[in-house]
């Protein structure tokens, strides 16, 4: 078979981009020059599926001779090679005939594929292809995806396969503007111009001519137990023998396993693929970069392999790896405490795993994952706490550590008053009316790591008399009471009273007597 029918010719690839860049054009304006650019790629496009049936005609040529020469082995393949002929030309002619309507729906009964008058009517392809009642497109759409489906079942070439499906994907899609995806059909005939939807479904023709050849390719190849490569003389020709180790990762865990492909790979030094990573190419294909966060990434790219021919196969990789903060773990280990009643903040990490791969759980208490991390609430007071960490490491579960923490009770808070955004805390002069606003007591653990508020269930106020005795008034809860109002009235400058026998109750639920407070009147 002669080599140069099996590939597409740079004519062809430069019409294939004019026609591409042509129907993006639309988008902006369909002016006389965009029209007379679709004619013209109409025109080679034509011409080009004249080129590969031509194509397709040879490789049938040469599957009938090698049937004359073998008949009862060759005799299954001719009648795939026929069916596939068939649908082609079928499919082929179904298009014509639509072409055909579309002209004369906008030039008349008259009108003629070589000559189409009103070339920038928008509405004529609708009609004829979107007609809720007729609902060709939709068949096209129909007949395409049969027309696939016979080709991929005789298809050997994965990556061969893969074009094929691209050529004639009848995916919907979303068009710029559209808040839904449109059907395949809406989106080649809806609002476009005649001479746009005569160069789509020429394109449309170009690509089944293309699959017929690619099937016939494959029927020829697996009826003489070869390799397509050996059929279009095509093969790479390996002269360097070359080992590589390729690790799942370089990074294990001590119990962990390490999982690594062993390969030796045939490489052409005269002919070098070419590498690319992000639309970028690579030289030497040897692919480095500086992270820039923490977290789990993947890339993806491609390899272009050039061959004998001219030719180049395309093959696509996909890869992810894992980027770590660099740390350093200091703690104090006399300070490995949990206190009992309250949501205690936990962070929790496994170098080199994800979050979503880390399990944990606590005896003694709960440990739930949060936004920000984990969070323990032990139950009992003097009972340890004990973590366990695991991880999912290479699809199975395994305990990585276990840390132990003491369990105590939450110290006494401090009493106060709130005066505005400040708290009272005694010791300092205060004026009567600012006492008397804050409304009554309150108390709360703030030492810059704890911040918890208790409540107050009541308390004593102890006023002197003029004679030096104590006079104790109980408070309405941790409000003032209206006795103790009314004693503070009455107290002049630089007189002071004390606070004292305060009772409150944390989130523990622990009841508790804190320490008295001294409030100067200023």
């Amino acid at each position: 078979m002669a080599q140069s029918n099996t590939r597409l010719s740079p004519r062809q690839k430069m019409i294939n981009l004019m026609y591409i860049v042509l129907t993006a054009m639309l988008a902006l304006n369909v002016s006389s020059d965009v029209l007379d650019g679709f004619t013209q790629v109409e025109d080679g496009l034509a011409r080009t599926n004249v080129n590969v049936n031509r194509r397709n005609a040879s490789i049938y040529a040469e599957l009938q001779s090698l049937s004359a020469d073998n008949p009862a082995k060759m005799a299954s393949w001719m009648v795939k090679a026929d069916s596939v002929r068939q649908a082609s030309l079928q499919l082929y002619q179904l298009i014509d005939s639509f072409k055909i309507a579309i002209v004369r729906q906008a030039d008349g009964p008259d009108g003629s594929l070589t000559d189409i008058e009103n070339r920038d009517d928008i509405d004529a392809a609708s009609v004829v292809m979107l007609n809720p009642s007729t609902l060709r497109g939709a068949d096209l759409r129909r007949r395409v995806d049969g027309f696939r489906d016979i080709v991929n079942r005789l298809m050997v070439d994965s990556v061969r396969s893969a074009s094929v499906n691209a050529v004639l994907s009848t995916k919907p899609f979303r068009r710029k503007g559209i808040l839904v995806a449109q059907n395949w059909e809406e989106t080649k005939f809806d609002n476009q111009p005649v001479v746009a939807a005569i160069t789509l479904l020429t394109k449309l023709q170009n690509d089944i001519r293309y699959a017929e050849g690619e099937a016939l390719l494959s029927i020829a190849a697996l009826s003489q137990g070869k390799s397509i490569a050996e059929i279009t003389g095509a093969e790479m020709i390996a002269n360097e023998l070359n080992a590589f180790v390729v690790p799942q990762s370089k990074m294990v865990m001590r119990g962990g396993r390490y999982c690594a492909d062993i390969v030796l790979a045939a490489v052409d030094t005269a002919s070098r693929p070419t590498v690319y990573v992000g639309g970028r190419p690579i030289p030497g294909g040897h692919y480095e970069f500086t992270p820039g966060s923490a977290g789990t990434f993947n890339y993806s790219g491609y390899i272009e392999v050039p061959h004998p021919d001219g030719s180049v196969t395309r093959h696509d990789f996909r890869s992810d790896y894992t980027v770590i903060d660099p740390f350093a773990t200091v703690s104090a280990t006399m300070m490995n405490v949990l206190y009992a009643g309250i949501d205690n903040p936990i962070s929790i990490s496994v170098p080199g795993m994800p979050q979503s791969a880390i399990q944990a759980s606590m005896t003694n208490g709960t440990l739930t994952r949060t936004a920000n991390g984990w969070s323990a609430r032990p139950a009992n007071i003097g009972t340890d706490a004990v973590i366990t960490v695991s991880a999912d490491m290479a699809g199975r579960r395994q305990n990585i550590a276990t840390h132990t923490f003491r369990v105590r009770k939450l110290p006494d808070p401090t009493p106060y008053l709130a005066i505005g955004n400040d708290r009272y805390k005694g010791g300092k002069p205060i004026s009567k009316q600012a006492v008397a606003g804050s409304g009554g007591l309150k108390a709360a653990i703030d030492d810059g790591l704890l911040d918890i508020q208790f409540q107050v269930l009541g308390f004593e106020m102890i006023i002197f008399d003029s004679m030096g005795n104590a006079i104790p008034e109980v408070s309405a809860g941790a409000a003032f009471s209206q006795r103790q109002k009314d004693a503070i009235k009455r107290l002049g400058r630089g007189k002071r009273f004390f606070i004292s026998r305060v009772r409150a109750k944390g989130p523990d639920g622990i009841e508790r007597t804190l320490s008295p407070m001294e409030i100067i009147i200023n």
